[in-house]
């Protein structure tokens, strides 16, 4: 397509990212490269970061659709999104409830073990009300090692894995630092998986999974997005039948939560009977030079810019504004 028949089809469109949650320094990496990218295409696409400027002057752009690369809180729990639809400026990405479930890993896990995806065993912790002995006590019935985490946190931001029942406070303390709530989730030794999904309902379709094989296990922070020592082997080599399942549990999980636009799924799958289980949906997934959805388009024949398009022509309301007469 011509400049002028993207900007016909788009108008002015604003690039979100930035923002004020702990994953700011990746949403940084994602917006610029999704700037450039719609730019390089003829979008008439300029950046925005809530961090630096209010809503008032979002507003003010007057901007016909927004990209959302903003990461964790404040961007991708349903926060802006519902400001959008109070603008009335179609955004990409799931809607506000969506949003604000898939950001809880904890609601994440109910809804979607509700709709048959299975999740490692769990339990969530009120910061405030847990004592020592709780602690003690979930560690004998969960068995070690477990997985402490701040559940409205992403980016592997707040979490620790604990190997020991005398390393639980620490863990719980450092998961504290981040959230009100700590997620304890009982450990699965095995592959991790990723699954991008995009569209909606009926018409979501899963991307080639990639598989993350990171340095002694430990997917961390610095191994995501700035060492080149993690390995991604994409598509991941599964057998068919395998693959097939795993991308329809993530549709199942993406549908169950409410998703629609794009989205990202988790999963584990458990080394002793090869079990898949669910560990998050990410909703407004990285973009950067690391991450895990550019990476599976571009297997399944779409470049980074081209992706960036897609998403964009899916930016929607969640609910259409009342039409008075």
């Amino acid at each position: 397509m011509t400049t002028e028949q993207m900007k016909k089809e788009f108008g002015k469109v604003g690039v979100l990212f930035g923002g004020r949650s702990a994953e700011r320094e990746v949403s940084l990496m994602s917006g610029k490269g999704v700037l450039a990218a719609l730019q390089s295409k003829g979008v008439d696409a300029h950046p925005f970061d809530p961090a630096e400027r209010s809503l008032a002057e979002l507003a003010a752009e007057k901007f016909d659709r927004v990209f959302i690369a903003l990461h964790g809180r404040f961007g991708e729990d349903g926060s802006l999104q519902g400001a959008l639809e109070q603008l009335g400026i179609p955004y990409t990405g799931p809607g506000v409830m969506a949003s604000a479930i898939a950001m809880d890993k904890v609601i994440t896990k109910r809804v979607c073990l509700s709709h048959g995806v299975p999740t490692p065993k769990f339990t969530a912790l009120e910061v405030e009300a847990t004592t020592p002995e709780q602690l003690q006590a979930i560690a004998a019935e969960f068995g070690m090692p477990l997985m402490l985490k701040a559940p409205h946190e992403g980016s592997t931001i707040g979490i620790a894995k604990v190997e020991t029942a005398a390393g639980m406070q620490a863990g719980f303390d450092l998961c504290a630092k981040y959230d009100d709530v700590v997620l304890v989730e009982q450990f699965v030794k095995g592959r991790e998986l990723t699954v991008p999904v995009l569209g909606s309902g009926r018409n979501a379709r899963a991307l080639p999974i990639v598989e993350i094989i990171a340095p002694q296990g430990n997917y961390d922070y610095e191994h995501k997005y700035f060492s080149d020592d993690t390995q991604y082997l994409c598509p991941a080599p599964l057998d068919a039948a395998f693959t097939k399942r795993v991308q329809a549990l993530a549709v199942n999980a993406f549908n169950a939560v409410g998703c629609t636009g794009w989205a990202r799924v988790d999963f584990l799958v458990r080394e002793s009977d090869n079990e898949p289980f669910l560990l998050e949906i990410n909703t407004s997934p990285g973009m950067t030079g690391h991450s895990l959805v550019p990476m599976s388009a571009k297997v399944a024949g779409t470049a980074y810019e081209d992706l960036c398009v897609e998403i964009l022509r899916m930016a929607k309301l969640g609910l259409k504004p009342v039409q008075h007469k």
